[in-house]
């Protein structure tokens, strides 16, 4: 059996959710809350994060290290390039989209809008709202700049980088906070990855006591 432990707020859960489908793997779901973690879940990984797989009874801790394990296990199905400088770039932006946007976006605006309101009760604040939104006008112009230069992000083919971004800016397209408009390559190669198979249990998650954007499962938004 495949388990994958994880939480929809989870860029992390959602990229392993994400590779998992695109490699046709047939895996169950268990969710913990990331701000409320059970003893069972840190006995399994100290480091108090998720996701967790658990794969015929391994246990592989962490975003980073379940990626290239499922490469690894499903090569039928790849999600690198056989070009060793290309596989560096998907690489490299792999680190953008898990690191840089997750630092520069995330922890500014879903840390603030879901976290903080369920981890400690309180309202988001105004101004950490207004950088994280600053910051994420910057990381759409790369994206934009990306989605006009390639078919994908990395190159010709879908990569870990696409699955990488779409996983962090799913959550933030969940609390409409995109400005899709303005960026008319960055939408369309969206649409394009949020219109794969792999993408629909995705586009049906929810958050407790918090509405989606009106085109967050929208496929033509």
């Amino acid at each position: 059996m495949v388990l994958l432990i994880h939480h929809s707020v989870s860029p992390q859960s959602r990229k392993a959710r994400l590779i998992m489908a695109e490699k046709k793997m047939l895996f169950v779901l268990k969710e913990e809350e990331p701000w409320s973690l059970s003893q069972e879940v840190l006995n399994i990984n100290p480091a108090g994060e998720l996701p967790i797989l658990v794969f015929d009874g391994k246990v592989i801790s962490g975003g980073y290290a379940i990626g290239e394990y499922l490469e690894e296990c499903s090569p039928q199905y790849k999600l690198f390039p056989e070009d060793t400088l290309e596989r560096a770039e998907v690489r490299r932006l792999m680190e953008w989209f898990d690191i840089k946007f997750y630092n520069e976006v995330y922890k500014y605006i879903v840390a603030e809008k879901v976290i903080k309101r369920f981890q400690y009760r309180q309202a988001p604040n105004s101004k950490i709202l207004k950088a994280g939104l600053n910051n994420l006008n910057y990381h759409m112009e790369y994206i934009e700049y990306l989605a006009d230069k390639n078919n994908y992000l990395a190159g010709k083919t879908l990569t870990m980088a696409d699955l990488s971004a779409a996983a962090q800016l799913s959550i933030v397209d969940y609390l409409g906070d995109i400005p899709w408009n303005d960026y008319k390559n960055a939408k369309l190669w969206y649409a394009k990855i949020k219109s794969r198979p792999s993408f629909k249990d995705i586009l049906k998650d929810t958050i407790k006591g918090i509405t989606p954007s009106a085109t967050y499962s929208d496929l033509d938004f």
